[in-house]
């Protein structure tokens, strides 16, 4: 085991080095003066000497290698720049709003978890039957539609029409209903057609037709002897989710002014602020490449015909 973490973490690496350096090519890349990019309006009082003098001390002069090897340099020492918007360390900035996400991701993920996996087993072990087809329907429209006009539609009739929670911000639990009800059902619906597809293929092996003909009731045929061993894709498709959940789920929390991570992404694109952005980012690939570790140890728990060597 401990020789496959160590491997999957060396495997990280190109990864990592590929993350960063399309980050570092996205201050590169944008148009315009980098120095006024970086310092915001705080920029708008210097002059042209002053701003050529900057951009030696921050290095701006520099071939672009020399760049991305201080850039990476201050990554590895937890530097990740200061906001042009409010001065503030972006590392300060993003731990400010992480907490938020992560409740929000966790909240979520419960709902789609529980939604998707039941309506999923239920659907396949009716297979062919109108729950089925009302099941497959409803995953559809599910991955169809929107997230923000899910979003918009859940406030419309249970904040503004019924009055019973409330439409945006953070706070109480009531706060969090509506949002994580919104990215719970989108991730549900993705859930839902994963299970479905895995449990029918297990129901048909030949264990499970033993598992039956020995008089076991059905309730264990499935979620024992049906269930577990479908697990693997369906932990799989639900670590996707978390990973997107974590990374900032930006519709959602744009839509009710929820303060997390993918807020803060959305206000610092727009502000132009990037040493934010590129924080931003960086936060949301560690977080996808964690999400990804942590699935793939799990399956020697779920399944322990999986080994690692």
């Amino acid at each position: 085991m401990l020789r496959y973490v160590v491997g999957r973490l060396v495997g990280t690496v190109p990864v990592l080095f590929g993350v960063t350096l399309l980050v570092f090519a996205m201050t590169v890349l944008t148009p315009g003066d980098r120095v006024v990019a970086l310092l915001g309006d705080a920029a708008q009082g210097l002059g042209q000497a002053a701003r050529e003098e900057l951009r030696q001390e921050l290095g701006l002069d520099q071939p672009l290698p020399l760049q991305y090897v201080q850039y990476v340099s201050g990554l590895v020492q937890g530097d990740l720049g200061r906001s042009a918007r409010s001065r503030r360390p972006v590392v300060a900035e993003i731990r400010d709003r992480l907490p938020a996400t992560v409740e929000l991701a966790l909240a979520g993920l419960a709902i789609a978890v529980a939604l998707g996996v039941s309506l999923g087993v239920l659907a396949a072990v009716r297979r062919g039957s109108v729950f089925d087809s009302l099941a497959v329907a409803v995953a559809l429209v599910g991955v169809s539609v929107p997230v923000f006009w899910m979003g918009f539609l859940l406030m419309i009739v249970f904040a503004l029409e019924l009055g019973w929670l409330p439409a945006s911000g953070r706070g109480t639990w009531r706060h969090l209903v509506l949002p994580a009800v919104t990215v719970g059902v989108a991730s549900a619906a993705f859930i839902a057609r994963i299970t479905r597809g895995a449990v029918i293929e297990t129901l048909g092996q030949d264990y499970v037709r033993t598992a039956r003909s020995k008089g076991l009731a059905e309730r264990r045929v499935v979620l024992r002897h049906a269930l577990r061993p479908a697990m693997l894709p369906i932990v799989t498709v639900v670590g996707l989710q978390l990973g997107g959940l974590l990374g900032g789920a930006v519709l959602t929390e744009t839509v009710f002014a929820w303060p997390g991570v993918g807020r803060l992404l959305v206000d610092a694109i727009v502000a132009r602020d990037l040493p934010l952005v590129q924080g931003c980012v960086l936060v949301i690939a560690l977080l996808f490449i964690g999400v990804n570790l942590v699935v793939d140890l799990s399956y020697a728990a779920i399944n322990p015909k999986v080994r690692y060597g």
